[in-house]
């Protein structure tokens, strides 16, 4: 017994050595998708902004969007719910088709004046690219499962330059309310890899704001936290029911799906350009900004989380949690 303890920390040296290298390729394909992912957003949101007509066309962009689901992504629509499902019950190969797809139906969104976030889209390509790995080791079941939440992670922690929080939300999705210790090397190996393939590839993530000091921790700030987060937490569950009711309101009244984010898309553009402004589209993220420096309208959560809920009920591309972020901040 006492020669088997002696080896015990070197258990886990074969699973650590199988899993690095696979783990930094699936971090290398999340941080270059994700690169990709946020250069063009960039891209989009300038010229979107410098050309403000185009949201006029926002119905267009939206029928486009869905015919080309429609015709050729079919087997990848139901996006993150498809990642979920291949987790928890694993199938087939994730097609490479999911990647290109969503990082162009997401463009369209935001090119266009579509209201959402992009790590949803990030997800998605980081774990699909990861997947084509299984092709050439053969992955099933757990192992499987474990490379699909390292390219979760690594798709996460590159889009937003968090490679904690990506491993951590990696090992979430894999098991919510516990964590996979099987999972944790790879997950935070391809998150940290993934974050900086993205920083080695010339983009950089927001800097939100550099806090002067660290405040006290007091029992009171211990409560108001608490309550913050009850608080964020009923919102954000509401954000999600109310998305969840308008995308099942489309699908049974619109049976065509491309005519699903038109007429989305045309309510948007009609909302927007009686408004006037163009703070509640897009990702939100010069908001968020603002926020740390002045008090935002009360009804500005309102407004984001009805357009955004609007734009991905109507079958846009995009993700929720950076819009979701604007949303929770302009509520607090």
């Amino acid at each position: 017994m006492k020669q088997l303890r002696q080896f015990e920390p070197f258990i886990a040296f074969p699973h650590l050595i199988k899993w690095l290298p696979i783990s930094v390729v699936a971090g290398i394909l999340a941080g270059i998708a994700s690169a990709a992912l946020l250069a063009s957003l960039e891209w989009a949101t300038n010229w979107r902004e410098s050309h403000r007509w185009i949201i006029a066309f926002l119905p267009l962009g939206g029928f486009l969007s869905g015919w080309i689901y429609h015709q050729f992504g079919q087997t990848v629509e139901a996006g993150n719910n498809l990642l979920l499902e291949e987790i928890h019950n694993p199938k087939k190969v994730i097609p490479f088709r999911m990647a290109p797809l969503v990082l162009l139906g997401t463009d369209l969104t935001h090119f266009f004046g579509g209201s959402a976030g992009r790590e949803g889209t990030a997800l998605q390509m980081g774990a699909s690219l990861a997947d084509q790995v299984t092709k050439i080791l053969h992955f099933k079941g757990a192992n499987r499962r474990i490379l699909l939440t390292a390219g979760i992670s690594g798709g996460f922690a590159s889009v937003f330059g968090t490679p904690l929080a990506g491993t951590v939300f990696g090992l979430e999705v894999l098991a919510i309310g516990k964590i996979h210790y099987d999972a944790l090397f790879p997950s935070l190996i391809a998150a940290i890899v993934g974050n900086q393939v993205t920083l080695l590839l010339g983009l950089h993530h927001t800097a939100y704001r550099h806090a002067p000091l660290i405040p006290t921790l007091t029992i009171w700030g211990l409560i108001s936290a608490i309550i913050a987060g009850v608080i964020f937490g009923i919102v954000a569950r509401f954000f999600a029911k109310v998305t969840h009711k308008i995308s099942h309101l489309f699908k049974t009244k619109i049976s065509y799906p491309p005519m699903r984010p038109l007429i989305g898309g045309a309510i948007i553009a009609a909302i927007v350009g009686l408004s006037g402004t163009t703070k509640y589209i897009g990702l939100g993220i010069s908001t968020i900004v603002d926020s740390f420096y002045t008090q935002l309208p009360p009804w500005d959560f309102a407004a984001k989380l009805g357009l955004t809920a609007l734009t991905l009920g109507a079958g846009f591309k995009g993700g929720e949690v950076t819009p979701c972020y604007q949303v929770l901040i302009a509520f607090g």
